[in-house]
């Protein structure tokens, strides 16, 4: 019997011997840089002469370590085992699948900040969220474990005199998880457990900026009992197996977590019948936000420019929730701009290896270069007020960036730049703030600072995101607490870490007896 869910707690490390036992943890990661990693299929290793290449976006010079990269031969092999796999998978019992989630859960609590201190180097997260980021990943765990033993009975439906009924869930076959680098465990870890507990097997397709982690973690799947053939670790370029995969008439479910461009593109994909194809594949997509804190008149400034600064600028303003846009009422405008500013200067750039770095690297070249010409972009629609430099020297680092008097219709408040870049615009009233909060394509996260009640219950019903937070950031959803998706073209609200995420994975079946 599992125990009742309780949030995996974050590391305090104003605590002299947690800081210790994290510099500790980041040594113990350097010392196993530059290793080869092997894919995963049917419980063999395969190694080829292709390799993909992890650094350190922090120091470029660092090879984090080297996967074999797997093509669509070996992709065949990978989804032909996880078909065989699935019919055996899908008759263990639910409880022994549980068990195996909390047993690898329990692993990973173990070595928290072995993990965590890999996605300090691999992946530029500062200590925080880096912790934040492991922590999650053991929620996600934990939590489906519970909810599946929740399921595992299914729902109860009406008998009738001399007819038995029952209403149970089963589960899909072969799912493709293909996560995102930004929540390079907790993201990776939801997505592939998910369908695991469910009964279903996986092909695992790790972001190619960080793989090892992915790797550590099916080891962990491994040892915590998940038999061959059931979890196959194959990354690969998404132009030679993603499409492959999404295609292949035996994948029944592609979970897919990243940008709107290739999630409509997998979406698409998915929905073509293929010759041999005997069901309708089913996607769970989340693709991304423009977010938006709303700054009411009637509010807590300096709440205001916090919030701003941990959405915009916490993990340098890459990740799905973060808030790039904020709309504040005119009569509150230059106050909230000028605290924001005031502390986004203070904000401490580089080596997220050092605890005192508040923001550490993006994530590689492309990206850093993406966001540099955003950067020069907001010069000609807003006026630059503070940041909009970088250096790629080392590592690829961009300055906390405020622009102002950004108009609402402009590309950087209607483009997702991934990065920590933030545009200000001004709204006349709060039904003005409101329609410019919802002008973009977008609707997965929003904030709104205001001490109005009735301005509150009006964002409740017409601000029109999946995530809604009040007098708070609009990032740091927590699994069991905050069920998060988005609307629009966020993605197919799917609500990872609630109560409705699983049965995304599962198909219902009504037996009925007469006797």
């Amino acid at each position: 019997m599992a125990m009742p869910y309780k949030h995996e707690p974050f590391t305090d490390f104003t605590v002299a011997e947690n800081r210790q036992a994290f510099s500790e943890a980041l040594k113990k990661v350097e010392e196993e840089f530059g290793k080869d990693y092997d894919l995963i299929v049917n419980g063999k290793r395969i190694q080829t002469q292709e390799k993909i290449i992890s650094i350190n976006p922090a120091n470029k010079a660092q090879v984090i370590g080297r996967t074999s990269k797997a093509n669509r031969e070996i992709a065949e092999q990978a989804v032909k085992a996880a078909a065989n796999a699935f019919d055996s998978w899908r008759k263990w019992d639910v409880e022994a699948r549980a068990d195996i989630l909390f047993r690898a859960a329990a692993i990973v609590r173990r070595r928290k900040h072995e993990f965590s201190a890999y996605l300090v180097k691999e992946a530029g997260k500062p200590w925080s969220e880096a912790d934040a980021d492991t922590a999650e990943a053991i929620d996600f765990m934990e939590y489906y474990g519970r909810q599946m033993l929740e399921l595992k009975d299914g729902k109860p439906v009406k008998s009738r005199e001399m007819e038995i009924n029952r209403y149970f869930y089963t589960p899909l076959g072969v799912t493709v998880v293909i996560p995102p680098w930004n929540f390079a465990f907790a993201i990776m870890c939801g997505t592939t457990v998910a369908p695991l507990v469910t009964g279903n097997t996986v092909l695992l397709k790790p972001a190619s900026a960080t793989p090892i982690i992915a790797a550590k973690f099916v080891e962990v799947l491994e040892e915590a009992g998940v038999p061959q053939g059931v979890i196959n670790y194959i990354p690969g370029d998404g132009a030679e197996i993603g499409d492959y995969l999404v295609d292949h008439p035996q994948v029944s479910l592609i979970s897919f977590t990243g940008s709107r461009e290739v999630g409509t593109h997998l979406y698409e994909r998915a929905a073509k019948v293929q010759n041999g194809q005997i069901h309708l594949k089913r996607v769970i997509a989340e693709m991304g936000g423009k977010d938006t804190i709303v700054v009411d008149k009637e509010s807590d400034l300096d709440l205001a420019a916090k919030a701003i600064i941990i959405s915009a600028f916490g993990f340098s303003g890459q990740k799905c929730s973060a808030g790039s846009r904020v709309v504040a009422h005119q009569d509150v405008y230059d106050t909230v701009l000028e605290k924001t500013v005031k502390l986004t200067k203070e904000i401490k750039v580089g080596d997220p290896a050092n605890p005192e770095n508040f923001m550490g690297p993006v994530i590689d070249q492309k990206a850093y270069d993406k966001i540099m010409s955003y950067i020069e972009l907001g010069k000609e629609e807003g006026r630059l007020v503070t940041g909009g430099t970088g250096d790629d020297a080392k590592g690829y680092f961009i300055t906390p960036t405020v622009f102002a008097d950004v108009d609402p219709r402009s590309r950087i408040m209607q483009e997702e730049i991934f990065g920590p870049v933030v545009a200000f615009t001004k709204a006349k009233d709060f039904d003005n703030a409101l329609e410019i909060a919802n002008n973009t394509e977008y609707g997965l996260t929003g904030a709104v600072i205001s001490n109005n009640r009735e301005h509150i219950q009006k964002a409740v019903h017409d601000f029109h995101v999946g995530n809604l937070y009040i007098n708070r950031h609009c990032t740091g959803a927590i699994v069991g607490y905050h069920p998060f998706g988005g609307f629009k073209m966020s993605g197919t609200d799917s609500k990872a870490g609630g109560p409705d995420y699983l049965i995304l994975h599962m198909q219902a079946k009504t037996v009925s007896e007469m006797f």
